[in-house]
């Protein structure tokens, strides 16, 4: 996994290049042991990529032995995930999106409960302790 991949503020890179199927589920096997029960709410953008890396997200997110209960939303924005985080009252919610960056990019956007970012770079020490 390419460590340039965990940004500032989110986890973002090429796809499939720099972020693939592969890394998603991985990333999302970390935070579901991060989560460990609750409600997850997942979402995904328009880019041509994001129903693929949406499949993996919940695939990690299903892989472990938490107790998460994913609230599957599909095609929706960013703000809509955040408010629906809120709504449920959910643990977290991860969002597969690049946001405004152009179309051959795509990640992941994560927050806690409240709608909390995660940084990127909370993300990979995660992944870190994980290895």
């Amino acid at each position: 996994m390419d460590k340039s991949i965990f940004k500032a503020y989110d986890v973002r890179g090429k796809y499939p290049n720099e972020i693939n199927e592969k890394d998603a589920e991985i990333i999302s096997g970390v935070l579901a042991a991060h989560f460990r029960s609750g409600e997850v709410v997942v979402g995904h953008d328009a880019r041509k990529s994001s129903p693929k890396l949406y499949r993996a997200v919940i695939r990690g997110l299903q892989k472990t032995d938490s107790k998460i209960t994913l609230i599957k939303v599909g095609l929706i924005t960013s703000p809509l995930l955040y408010f629906l985080v809120n709504r449920v009252g959910a643990k977290g919610g991860v969002m597969v999106t690049a946001s405004h960056n152009p179309k051959e990019y795509n990640g992941l956007k994560v927050v806690g409960r409240g709608a909390e970012p995660m940084s990127g770079k909370d993300i990979w020490k995660l992944v870190q302790k994980r290895k």
